[in-house]
C-alpha cells in the first residue's frame, strides 16, 4: 500500500484525493431526478487489489473492523459493498497516520467497536 501511495505527503490535497485514486469512494451521478452511484472503472488497480487483502486482514484481526463490516452488512450492503467501505475507512485513517505522523489507533478508529466490544465483554 504505501510503495503504491508514494512518501510524498503533498500528493494528495486531502484524504478524498487518496481514496479516489485507490478506487475506495465511490461514483455519484445525478441528472434530474435521477440519482446513481457506481464503483470507479479508472483507479490504481495495484490498491484496488491489496484492498481486499487489507480488508479481510483487518476483519479477521479487528474488532471494530468486524463490527463495522458486520454492521455494512446487516445494513444490507453486500460483501464487496461492505468490504469497499472498510477500505474506504481504512485508507482515510492511513492517510492521517501518514499525514500528521499519529501512530494507529485502533480506538479512533473505530470507536463504536470499541463500546461493543466493552459490552459485550462485561
Amino acid at each position: 500500500m504505501l510503495a503504491e501511495i508514494g512518501d510524498d505527503r503533498n500528493r494528495f490535497a486531502d484524504a478524498r484525493g487518496l481514496k479516489a485514486y485507490a478506487g475506495a469512494s465511490p461514483i455519484t451521478r445525478e441528472s434530474g431526478k435521477k440519482s446513481n452511484v457506481s464503483r470507479r472503472w479508472v483507479k490504481n488497480d495495484r490498491l484496488n487489489h491489496g484492498r481486499y487483502l487489507w480488508a479481510f486482514a483487518a476483519i479477521t484481526r479487528s474488532p471494530g473492523a468486524k463490527v463495522h463490516y458486520r454492521r455494512r452488512r446487516d445494513h444490507g450492503d453486500w460483501h464487496d459493498a461492505a468490504q469497499r467501505n472498510l477500505f474506504n475507512r481504512l485508507i482515510g485513517q492511513l492517510y492521517c497516520c501518514l499525514q500528521y505522523n499519529w501512530p494507529y489507533d485502533e480506538a479512533v478508529a473505530f470507536p463504536e467497536g470499541n463500546v461493543t466490544e466493552q459490552a459485550v465483554a462485561a
